[in-house]
């Protein structure tokens, strides 16, 4: 979210930092693939949900592509003939393959009203600070009876690595930093996809776990993604390594297995909704069914 300044520049406010985001991005282009397991497996899924709707899309955009990961799933399959890949970060845009490419914010889509067949975005818009705005400028983007289809993470993601941290800071600091983002839950997104204006909602989620041999590897790999934290009101100097090593140590002791591998789960919410349409189908009005309860029951009642 943003508002705009006397001088005509824009202003962000909201929880997330995506000036920071866009630098965290930056820096992790140049070694990204050594880090991209997550994504490369969401997007599978996502693509692999993609294929289960037979009907082609002339005209789709990656949202938040990152070095064009979903891209490469894509390619040959669906349907798509020309897909427009873009992301906050020129750097991963740039590592991205494919005639279209766009330097572009979730925040501030750059598409004209009812031109795209399909949005489609993995890993991307759980660092929106206005998701119901950016559901609803997705949604004008899309033509009539076009398809938006999106993973993101949700609140219940790297639950371990959280409380770790809180203990870490806890005993060493006295206190806890701002960590914990305030990231849409599964029962809220049915909701918004219908304020936004999309027919048919359709919400489900994901649990992969991934396994390291300890959280510092964990928070490596979470740097590598360019997913560390950009909350606005975190703290501005580098964590003590004291407090990392003490946090990590109470994750093994809390979550480590018998060989001190330790767990990090990351919920995945999928989110899908449809551009109305008249050829849609369409719920009953109440009232307008020809058949009562009783007789449904076989007149047990």
């Amino acid at each position: 979210m943003a508002e705009t300044t006397p001088n005509g520049a824009k202003a962000e406010i909201g929880p997330f930092d995506r000036v920071q985001l866009r630098r965290r991005r930056d820096r992790a282009a140049a070694n990204f693939n050594a880090h991209s397991f997550l994504l490369d497996e969401v997007s599978l899924r996502l693509t692999e949900r993609l294929d289960d709707i037979k009907r082609s899309f002339p005209l789709a955009v990656d949202l938040g592509c990152h070095d064009g990961r979903l891209a490469r799933h894509l390619s040959g399959r669906s349907g798509i003939k020309r897909l427009v890949q873009c992301d906050i970060s020129r750097a991963l845009v740039s590592e991205a393959k494919g005639p279209y490419r766009v330097v572009a914010d979730e925040e501030w889509l750059p598409f004209a009203g009812e031109r795209l067949d399909l949005i489609i975005s993995a890993l991307s818009l759980h660092w929106v600070n206005d998701l119901p705005g950016a559901l609803i400028q997705i949604r004008r983007a899309l033509r009539p009876d076009g398809l938006f289809l999106a993973a993101m993470l949700g609140g219940d993601s790297l639950t371990e690595l959280r409380q770790a941290l809180v203990r870490g800071e806890s005993e060493l600091q006295g206190g806890i930093s701002p960590r914990i983002a305030p990231f849409v839950e599964i029962r809220d997104l049915g909701a918004l996809l219908q304020r936004a204006g999309f027919a048919l909602p359709v919400v489900d989620s994901d649990t992969i776990t991934v396994t390291y041999p300890d959280a510092l590897a964990l928070m490596r790999d979470l740097r590598g993604m360019g997913e560390n934290n950009i909350l606005r009101a975190r703290q501005r100097h580098f964590t003590r390594r004291s407090t990392l090593f003490t946090a990590a140590e109470h994750y093994r002791e809390m979550f480590g297995d018998v060989e001190g591998r330790i767990p990090a789960t990351f919920q995945v919410l999928y989110l899908a909704g449809w551009s109305p349409h008249a050829s849609q189908q369409q719920a009953l009005k109440p009232g307008s069914g020809e058949m009562n309860l009783a007789e449904a029951l076989n007149g047990e009642t």
